[in-house]
This record gives C-alpha cells, structure tokens and sequence, in this order.
C-alpha cells in the first residue's frame, strides 16, 4: 500500500507497536495497530493503521502511550 504521493512527508515505522493512545481533556483516541507516523510542523500526526484507516491527531493532546509487540524495542525512533 502505498502511503502517500507527497514527497514532503515522510513517514516512520509504527510496526512495532501494538497501540498507540492520544489522551485530550474530553477522553482518548486509540489507534489499535498502527503501522506509520508522520509529524507535522504544527505537531500534528497523521497515522496509518494496518486496516487503511488514515487518522489525523491534533497538537493538544497532554499523554501518548504505546505498547510495542514482544522483542522490540520501547522505542524505535
């Protein structure tokens, strides 16, 4: 699957990761499987999960936590 056709974004592998979870005062936006991030200037995300489903995130959120899959590291990136 090809993530984008715009050379100016460039994307990191989420792969190792089982979940992510953005935390904003009105409640929780989880991302079950994600498999790319890209990290805008203005500190938004976009994340593409292994279904195709594009999420967008907006700079404000006050926690991110993720869980990696076994073997791999906290932190890849």
């Amino acid at each position: 699957m090809q993530i984008t056709d715009n050379p100016k974004l460039k994307f990191k592998s989420l792969e190792d990761e089982l979940y992510r979870e953005y935390s904003f005062p009105t409640g929780v936006v989880r991302i079950d499987n994600p498999v790319a991030l890209h990290v805008s200037a203005s500190g938004g995300h976009r994340v593409l999960d292994n279904e195709g489903v594009s999420h967008y995130i907006p700079n404000g959120w006050f926690h991110l936590l993720w869980k990696v899959k076994d073997g791999r590291p906290a932190f890849a990136f």
